[in-house]
């Protein structure tokens, strides 16, 4: 790792003046830097507990499976956040199984999960971070489950385009409605039905493996 690696596992966990000496130099010892590339699986139940995950650059994809392959988008992280649930096997309280995929390219600083296991039941600080991570996940986690379960679908995937421009910070979303599915857990067909809809009131444009917002204001009303 960098110097400049360093001060980011310094500013970000914010346990760092908590660790004694020992600790940190186990934390130094036991975090690389590692890259993905768009698409990727970072973690799932198949590959091993890849530990903590501090994001340098791009996005990440924390989602559920179920049994027929449907995927619920439960939430998704940025630059600067710290990815707790790649480390689930350090945390007793997480009995069940989340995939992590690459939104876009990524860099991260790994905190294997050895080393993050060994400092954490040795230091309460460190614990208490972990947890505190794991909770705001959760309150994440339970938004998701209200749209899926209470929400109309015209309200989510307004909802969903909505807060995709804003990350991305244009009008267009560079998504194809298969993509789009998987995000929102639904089917492609019901996608693309939903998505005709909004493009016959005008609300988009829609063209091959792009979406293009034209009137925001009637996009917002749905989600109202």
């Amino acid at each position: 790792m960098t110097e400049h690696d360093i001060q980011l596992l310094k500013s970000h966990f914010t346990f760092w003046d908590k660790l004694s000496p020992h600790q940190k130099d186990i934390l130094i010892g036991g975090t690389t830097a590692v890259s993905y590339e768009r698409g990727d699986s970072i973690h799932s139940a198949d590959l091993d507990c890849v530990g903590v995950l501090l994001i340098k650059k791009g996005s990440v994809r924390v989602y559920i499976l179920s049994e027929d392959g449907r995927e619920i988008t439960l939430y998704r992280l940025y630059d600067g956040d710290i990815c707790i649930l790649s480390a689930s096997c350090v945390l007793q309280s997480i009995t069940f199984d989340v995939h992590i995929d690459a939104v876009s390219d990524c860099e991260f600083l790994q905190t294997n999960s050895c080393a993050f296991s060994q400092i954490m039941q040795e230091n309460i600080y460190v614990e208490a971070f972990a947890y505190k991570l794991a909770s705001e996940s959760f309150s994440d986690v339970m938004w998701a489950m209200q749209q899926v379960l209470f929400m109309s679908f015209d309200k989510r995937l307004a909802l969903f385009l909505l807060e995709e421009s804003a990350n991305e910070q244009s009008d267009t979303i560079h998504m194809t409605h298969e993509q789009i599915a998987r995000f929102v857990g639904s089917a492609r067909e019901v996608v693309t039905r939903m998505l005709k809809y909004f493009s016959s009131e005008g609300y988009v444009e829609l063209s091959r493996g792009n979406v293009h917002i034209t009137n925001r204001a009637g996009l917002t009303s749905l989600t109202l």
